[in-house]
């Protein structure tokens, strides 16, 4: 019950755009998830940390985030996906920092402590992919500090998908930026925004991990609509082929405006609540790819 996704139970993550349900048993790696913020100021949410036996926010968190983005990764393995006590969305834009901090730190906990479960009760020596997405990355940057970076379970790990927040190059000491597609040990990361769009200087960065979804390089190479193999957007069943381009450029990642019915993008230029969305179809296949590279190097 503590967990959005797990394999001993049919959830959310199981799905296929095509309307199939992968079988957890036919996959050889681990998937450890960690959703975003959907504790996000709806009516009655004024506490810092939002509560994990909320059936609403469940609801929401399993049929949007849980169905989006944990499932891009269940042709690659097991997906594991604790529920946890998120902070709040305001902690990333109150003058409050104490509070936010602690939010962040109890979150953190959770998050931890699931893992920990998860590694004891449930790995038994299984490669293991690292995937979050918004808050869901920050905390698995904590993750991979406090339980792979210099330490011998990095051994197990396939890849690190952190989406969504800035993750420097150097951001830890011995699991670098994936330098192409086969990598294995190593991160990507991304953040989508409108074609054109530039960071306010305010907030301008340096050194920053850009990862290209669709040529899974660094460099700042277009990569046309034709690459992309499939989008989703708000019908999980409808698959969009050949929508949305792709170039690294200025610390972020570039991409056109999705043109569907009744748009939400059409207003804004951060294409952030789609980070995977845009790329679900090339991040699954990516997943297969580095599962069955780290297995054929062992």
């Amino acid at each position: 019950d503590n967990w959005a996704a797990h394999p001993d139970k049919i959830d959310e993550s199981d799905r296929t755009p095509e309307g199939d349900i992968i079988k957890a048993d036919t996959t050889k790696a681990d998937v450890f998830f960690i959703h975003p913020t959907t504790y996000i100021g709806d009516k009655g949410q004024d506490k810092w940390n939002g509560p994990v036996d909320n059936i609403v926010l469940n609801k929401k968190t399993d049929e949007g985030t849980i169905r989006f983005q944990a499932s891009a990764f269940n042709h690659a393995g097991r997906v594991y996906a604790p529920r946890y006590r998120q902070a709040h969305l305001e902690v990333y834009f109150t003058k409050d920092t104490i509070s936010a901090k602690k939010a962040f730190h109890l979150a953190y906990e959770d998050v931890k402590s699931a893992f920990e479960y998860y590694l004891k009760y449930q790995n038994n020596g299984r490669p293991i992919i690292i995937a979050g997405h918004s808050q869901g990355t920050n905390h698995a940057e904590r993750l991979l500090e406090d339980y792979f970076s210099d330490k011998p379970l990095k051994e197990k790990l396939v890849a690190a998908y952190l989406i969504g927040m800035p993750v420097r190059k150097d951001r830890f000491t011995d699991i670098f930026p994936c330098k192409d597609s086969n990598g294995t040990g190593c991160f990507v990361s991304w953040r989508t925004f409108k074609k054109g769009y530039i960071l306010p200087s305010v907030i301008s960065e340096s050194n920053i991990c850009v990862t290209n979804p669709l040529s899974w390089s660094c460099d700042e190479n277009y990569m046309p609509k034709s690459s992309n193999k499939g989008t989703l957007l708000f019908d999980f069943n409808k698959i969009y082929p050949q929508h949305i381009d792709a170039q690294v450029k200025n610390n972020i990642l570039w991409a056109c405006k999705p043109k569907f019915f009744g748009s939400v993008f059409l207003r804004t230029k951060n294409y952030h609540p789609a980070d995977i969305n845009f790329y679900y179809f090339s991040i699954r296949e990516n997943a297969v790819t580095r599962v069955n590279k780290f297995l054929s190097k062992k």
